[in-house]
């Protein structure tokens, strides 16, 4: 998978790191992959609701020991 953009949410809660996706993916051009790393919890079900409202596809998410792994792709 090719990550076009990667930001570290690491110790923030919601809904800091889905307004930091949110504003990530404003830069980006559609198509493209963002990957979120995070370590709240509550990230796993937030992106997934993220991703309905907003249109971008949730592509992929993953539980990496106590992280958090989200990619979305622009819509």
């Amino acid at each position: 998978m090719n990550i076009d953009k990667e930001i570290d949410t690491r110790g923030l809660n919601c809904p800091l790191p889905i307004l930091k996706a949110k504003k990530a993916l404003a830069d980006m051009q559609s198509g493209q992959l963002l990957k979120v790393v995070a370590t709240d919890v509550g990230s796993m079900r937030d992106f997934q609701a993220f991703a309905k409202q907003t249109g971008n596809e949730l592509v992929e998410q993953q539980t990496v020991g106590e992280e958090y792994v989200h990619v979305l792709r622009r819509r």
